[in-house]
């Protein structure tokens, strides 16, 4: 079971990292989130202008966990979910694959990873109310209230609509699944300038 989950760190950290040259390749920069100094993640990498910093996919080295929240769920997530979720900090990560375009979720930063937590537990709380499948959210997709989410016992990586079941398997796995995609490149800056 460890093998799996570095290959799946190894996997995620690499697609990150394609996603970071490409984006640099296509835009001579790094991706840009607006400036907010009550969230500061150690992303950032510099200014680029009075509204923008550029920031880049980092390496979790925080010793983040969930035995909390598994604690007072009393739930154990599955491993790949823990992985997933403690391999690197970094904004949403634009993506597409033969199902549709899609954005990765990753925590900003160690606070950020605290509030996830809080989002996951509601969710699982929200699937237990209405005796459902338990399932973790990773990403979103490009159609509203859809997201993609593994399947807490089979490691399975399902479409689900949120509030209802899963309806649509598209990996075995968040391994299988992550070596399907594509990074997505979005401007953001040119976008919001209307170029």
């Amino acid at each position: 079971m460890k093998l799996a989950n570095n290959d799946l760190s190894e996997i995620l950290w690499s697609f990150l990292q394609e996603y970071t040259r490409q984006y640099q390749i296509e835009f001579a920069r790094f991706p840009s989130v607006d400036k907010d100094e009550d969230w500061p993640s150690p992303c950032l990498e510099e200014e680029f202008d009075e509204q923008k910093m550029l920031w880049k996919p980092h390496k979790i080295v925080d010793d983040l966990s969930f035995e909390n929240i598994e604690s007072a769920l009393e739930l154990e997530f599955h491993p790949d979910i823990k992985t997933y979720f403690t391999c690197a900090y970094g904004d949403a990560i634009h993506a597409e694959c033969q199902e549709g375009e899609l954005s990765l979720l990753l925590p900003w930063s160690k606070e950020d990873f605290a509030r996830l937590q809080e989002n996951i537990i509601g969710h699982v709380l929200m699937k237990q109310k209405l005796k459902q499948a338990i399932t973790i959210f990773f990403a979103v997709t490009d159609e509203e209230d859809m997201i993609l989410s593994v399947n807490n016992n089979s490691g399975e990586v399902w479409v689900e609509r949120v509030g209802c079941e899963p309806h649509k398997k598209i990996a075995d796995s968040l391994t299988e699944f992550l070596s399907m995609l594509t990074p997505k490149l979005v401007n953001e800056i040119h976008n919001e300038q209307g170029l």
